[in-house]
């Protein structure tokens, strides 16, 4: 059979025994044979949707639909299991990850200069300011460019330079403003209307680094008290 035409769709958990719900909400009966592929091994995972019918169980956890394992056929999923495990076992295979993982973190590390230097570029402080703006970049990056960290740093839809500046009024807004203990209104728009009311504050804060004022003009500054 073609790979092309195995179905893998989406469902969601169900209370009753041996059924789980399609995404508008119809009990669906697990077909007999199948059993739950827990998650937590990738590459397993893909091959399974590769090589039969499956169900991706997702529930959402605060605000992100988290897996809970893939369904599909038994003796599908054991044959494949085997087969991992001894590809796991195998010198080569170890050598082949080691590679690949010595090489991801060399592109992090390069990455994460070029990124800090992207910061730098916007902070843009005055020379007198340039410590502040070097450990502000740093702690913006070592925030935003972690794998996994589903920030704005990690996409490659917009230029490094706008990932930045997202970043940098991203990170303002948790370090220098209450915004993490305010209590928003559930109104469609509120939370994004108060984001961005913080960030014009936030760039005004940055503008001021950016300018040879005295050094008293900084004193009740919310961004020195985080950097000094």
């Amino acid at each position: 059979m073609n790979t092309d035409e195995y179905e893998c769709r989406e469902v969601r958990p169900d209370p009753k025994d041996g059924y789980v719900r399609d995404q508008q909400g119809k009990p669906l009966k697990i077909p007999a044979g199948w059993s739950l592929l827990p998650p937590g091994d990738a590459a397993l995972s893909r091959r399974i949707k590769k090589a039969h019918d499956c169900w991706i169980i997702k529930t959402q956890k605060r605000r992100r639909m988290v897996s809970l394992g893939i369904l599909s056929d038994h003796a599908t999923i054991e044959r494949l299991r085997a087969e991992r495990a001894l590809e796991l076992e195998d010198p080569s295979y170890q050598r082949k990850l080691d590679a690949g993982r010595a090489r991801r973190e060399k592109q992090e590390v390069a990455y994460g200069e070029e990124f800090r230097t992207a910061v730098l570029a916007f902070l843009d402080f005055a020379p007198e300011h340039l410590s502040l703006a070097v450990r502000m970049a740093q702690l913006v990056t070592d925030h935003a460019i972690p794998v996994g960290s589903n920030t704005v740093a990690r996409t490659k839809r917009i230029p490094i330079e706008q990932r930045a500046e997202s970043a940098v009024i991203a990170w303002m807004r948790h370090q220098t403003t209450a915004y993490d203990e305010m209590q928003i209104a559930r109104v469609k728009g509120e939370r994004r209307e108060v984001r961005r009311k913080l960030a014009a504050r936030s760039r005004k804060v940055l503008a001021k680094y950016r300018e040879h004022l005295p050094a008293d003009s900084y004193t009740a500054c919310p961004l020195a008290a985080v950097l000094r």
